[in-house]
Order: structure tokens, then sequence, then C-alpha cells
């Protein structure tokens, strides 16, 4: 009995940077990112995850509020097949008079978002001015009508109206049914999964138990369960801090901050926590952001750690009997490129915001309990990248002005770590069991199968093209079959990823893209195969300046890492 929004629709990139809000803020999107960046994930969230909810977003989209966009919310439910309500972000019905001034009037505002397609406000502005609206002819029977039917339908199908909610499916669920062991396994292995190794120099992890007598954590964070949720979390049901989970393993386990809290404005808890990292056989340093720096209405402007963060690192790290380790927490990207250069940093693990089992899954990390085996799910940029202005939605890099791009997909720049990266305790190989390496395209309009030039082809520019709206892209779809062979001596769990890119220099087209991921578990010195189903139409496509998408002709490449697969589509 639950509706799944999928938020915040379209183009909210910004919340407070410089003079600009995400309240009155403009999205300017070429039409060419609208279609191949911002609109893609909403899409999937539709297509492929059946949402039942959108919710617009508070910025403008071109000038116009996207509350009020009636082409981009009537595309969801015309193009995506969205069968569902539109709810707007909290007041963001609000803002279009009061703080955009876009509409000249509360009752102005009301009809445009109406009539553009949204069903329901969070707040109070449909609340106290639709009846106005109603009177003054600016909202008519069947905009109320239509948003009562989206509303109501959704309602109808989580069954609401079915009797006493208690006598149904999930009428049993109480407060008995929160801090379950099935639910406290299920966070242990969400949080195993989303630990990212990013450095590992001479396989200093994992650590062995029985040769360790002492160890040191330094770090406000390091003894200091409230951090590890985030933003939105709930109440934690037995949280286990990092000192907590290294102590189970190491009993001689001391804990000094470092610095007074996560801002680390101050020195003056260094000398403390160099004593105690002196004494201890090998020393851990829980380092990165908190919601002091990650939070609603806020935008980091540096990508450094905070205040005298690396400070203390290189300082514990300078005097540490062994290489230390460095754990980063937060949400977002770091430069750590001091750390990731320092060979008296051994190694490096984000672990993001573990929840209440943190404690324990760094320390099963750190002593080889399981192989961490997490990607990045981000590209982590040098701090020279802040010079880019956060109110600049291009996507693709333009050189005439120094831009250089966002994304794995765009971006020319150096980056620290890329989307996608990560290291485990083992090696991993792959090898293409099966692809093809050639794809012809057919004018299925005529006789089936018959091989013929296109009516639909096109050509700009030299380049060679379909669009997919003409193409059966349904018969072009195809398995690529993959082994996967652990080369170490630890089993492990391993992310498997599959890109694409075009040798074709069209202009606009991504330097790769993700095709797929996929988790496999390998043994140690063992094998497995995996699948991925490609669609051509998807997988391989680019979109031009227009914002169409379409399936260059010509050379594609498959890539697992260093691996590469060469498939031609041809006419």
């Amino acid at each position: 009995m639950v509706s799944a929004c999928c938020k915040h629709f379209t183009a909210y990139d910004l919340d407070k940077w410089g003079n600009f809000k995400r309240y009155t803020f403009n999205a300017k999107v070429t039409e060419q990112d609208m279609a191949d960046t911002y609109q893609p994930p909403f899409r999937s969230c539709v297509e492929e995850g059946e949402a039942s909810c959108l919710m617009c977003s508070y910025n403008q989209v071109n000038g116009v509020p996207a509350c009020a966009r009636h082409d981009l919310l009537q595309k969801a439910r015309d193009e995506w097949g969205f069968k569902g309500y539109i709810t707007s972000d909290c007041d963001a019905v609000a803002i279009i008079h009061e703080d955009q001034n876009y509409a000249k009037s509360p009752e102005d505002g009301v009809a445009d978002v109406l009539k553009a397609g949204m069903d329901i406000n969070c707040g109070t502005y449909l609340l106290r001015y639709t009846e106005s609206a109603v009177k003054l002819g600016k909202v008519q029977e069947e905009d109320i009508d239509r948003a009562l039917l989206n509303l109501f339908q959704v309602q109808l199908r989580l069954g609401l109206f079915d009797g006493n909610p208690a006598n149904r499916q999930y009428g049993h669920l109480g407060p008995a049914n929160v801090c379950t062991l099935e639910h406290r396994k299920l966070a242990l292995e969400a949080a195993r999964q989303g630990i990212v190794l990013l450095k590992n120099d001479r396989n200093f992890l994992p650590l062995e138990k029985e040769e360790l007598t002492s160890l040191a954590i330094i770090g406000p964070a390091a003894n200091d369960t409230s951090i590890l949720g985030g933003g939105y979390s709930g109440i934690p049901c037995n949280p286990r801090s990092f000192f907590d989970g290294l102590q189970a393993y190491i009993p001689k386990t001391s804990f000094a901050t470092g610095c007074n809290d996560v801002p680390c404005e101050s020195d003056d808890g260094f000398e403390d926590a160099i004593r105690v990292a002196r004494e201890a056989e090998v020393v851990v340093v829980v380092a990165g952001l908190n919601l002091t720096e990650e939070t609603e209405d806020h935008d980091r402007v540096s990508l450094l750690l905070p205040g005298k963060q690396m400070d203390l690192i290189n300082a514990i790290a300078h005097i540490s009997k062994k290489p230390l380790i460095l754990v980063l927490m937060g949400g977002g990207p770091l430069d750590i490129s001091f750390a990731k250069a320092n060979p008296l940093i051994a190694s490096i693990l984000w672990i993001g915001y573990p929840g209440e089992v943190g404690g324990q899954v760094l320390a099963e990390a750190l002593f080889g309990q399981f192989n961490p085996g997490g990607r990045l799910p981000v590209t982590w940029y040098p701090e020279s990248f802040t010079k880019v202005p956060m109110n600049d939605m291009h996507m693709r890099a333009d050189p005439s002005r120094g831009y250089p791009g966002r994304t794995y997909r765009f971006y020319t720049g150096e980056v620290v770590y890329g989307f996608g990266y990560g290291l485990s305790y083992s090696n991993y190989s792959y090898k293409f069991l099966s692809a093809p390496e050639h794809i012809t395209l057919f004018d299925y309009s005529s006789q089936a199968h018959i091989s013929r030039e296109p009516q639909y082809a096109a050509t700009k520019d030299g380049l060679d093209y379909m669009h997919i709206d003409k193409i059966s892209c349904e018969a072009l779809k195809f398995f690529t079959r993959i082994s996967v062979v652990n080369r170490g001596d630890i089993d492990g769990s391993h992310v498997v990823l599959l890109f694409s890119k075009t040798m074709t220099q069209a202009k606009g087209s991504p330097k790769k893209q993700l095709i797929g991921f996929e988790r496999v578990y390998v043994e140690a010195k063992g094998s497995t195969e995996i699948g991925f189903l490609i669609d051509p139409c998807k997988h391989l496509s680019t979109v031009n300046e227009e914002g169409e998408r379409i399936l260059i002709v010509g050379a594609h490449v498959l890539m697992l890492e260093n691996l590469e697969h060469v498939l031609f589509i041809e006419k």
C-alpha cells in the first residue's frame, strides 16, 4: 500500500549557490541535454520502476516553472505511459507567484499548474486559492475532475477503499515489525555492497586479526552514531559506531576525535590524536562529510575535505607506525588527491552513510570478513571543477569557452576517481563469450528480413544515422554473454559494468555510456557467466541537437574496463 514517487522533475540540480536559489533558479537546458540526460532517469522510473507519482520541482525550466510545464508533464503520460498523479514539491505552487513572479496572482498560479497537469499541491496554496480561481473563471470544473481522477485512481489501486485496512495484506504491520533480524540483515547487505575500496597499496588490506595487538581510530565521526544515517533517515534500532565495531575485533582499540566536529575548524584535538596514534600498531582515520556540508538549501562550494581534516590526516600519517587507513564518509565526491598520492596512506575506503550497521560493516571490511566490491556512483572531480558555474546546465564540453562538460559521459578534464571506479581484494578478468560483430538494419515495411537501404536513413555532416522512432527496435535486441574470472585468493561479490561508445566522432556523442551493471559472486580462482540484453536503440544510440534520439551507422564498441568488442551497425 505504497505509492512510489520520482522527484524532482526536472533539471533540478541547484539548491543555493551564490545568488542562485532553487526557488527562483531558471535552468536553461538544451533540447539535446533534456532528452539525453535530464529526462531519462524519470522515464526509466516510470517505465521500469512503475512509479505512480511524479513530483515537479521548484525551479523553472527555460523560463517556465517546472510544475507549469504542460509539455513535460504531459509527455510523461502520453509517451512514457505514466498512470498516476503529479504533485508539487512543498510550496512549489506558492513560489510561482510569490517568488518567481511568473503568475500575476495566486489564482493564476493555481490555474497554471492545474492546466499543465499537476494534480495535488504539497502545501496549502490549492486549498486557499482554487475556489477563487474557479469563481474568476481561471480554472474549470474539468481541470479539477482530471486531477481528482488521477488521485483517486492511485488510491483505488492501493486498495484504500476496500474495507478496514487492518484486515488487508499489510494490516498486521506495527512496531513489532521494526528492528527485526530480517531487516538488520538487509541493512547489513546494503551497507556491505555500498563500500567502495579506492586504494589498497601493496594489499595492505585486509588486516590479519591474529597478527594485530592494537588499533587506533581517529576522527569526530569515529565514535558518533548520529552521523551514520545521513539525511531523511529514520530512528536507528541498535546503532554501532566504528569504534565499537573495531573493538569487537581488537579489544585494545583506542579513540580520539582529532577534530571537535566534522567541519574541523580547529586543531585543538590534534595533539591528543597524535598521542593515541603513536601508541597503536595500525591507525584508521575517519574523515569526510556530514549534514553540515550536505543538506537541503545548501550547495558545497569546495570538493576538498572540510576545515583542517587534511592537516589532521597528514599529521597522523607522518607519525603512525604503519601506513594508515583512511575511511571517507558522505554522499558526494571529494578531492582527496593528496591521500591518493601519499605512500603513507595505504588504503582508502568510501563508506558513504552506512546506517546503523556501519560500525559492524567497516570492521568486517577491514578484516576481510567480506570482499569490498562497490563502485562509485558519481565522478570524483578535482577541486578545479568548482570553477565551473553551478548554474551552467550544459552537459557537453565546449572548449571555446573553457567548459569541460559534466558527468563521466561528457567531462573532458582530469578526475580523482572516475564513475564506476572500485577495487577489490581480488583481481578479476573478463571475456566476451558471445556478441555479434554486425547488426543489419532492416526495412521491415518491405518483405520480411530483406535488407535494403532504409527510407528513414539520414546523413548530416558526413554522418550516417537512423531515427530511433523509425526503426524496428525490438528486432535489433541481442544478448551478450560474458565470463567473469576471479584470479585472486578471496571470494568476492563483484559488480560488472558494461559500457558502450561509438567510434564515429559524432558531434555531441558521449565519450562512453553505461549499458548496464550486474553484481555476481565469484569464488577464489573460480569463474561465472552473466548476460546482458542489449537494445541498440537504447544502449547504443545518442541524441542530436534537436533532441531526437538517433542510431549512428558504423562501428560501436562494447567495453568491460580495458576489454573491448567492436560491432558494426550497417544499413
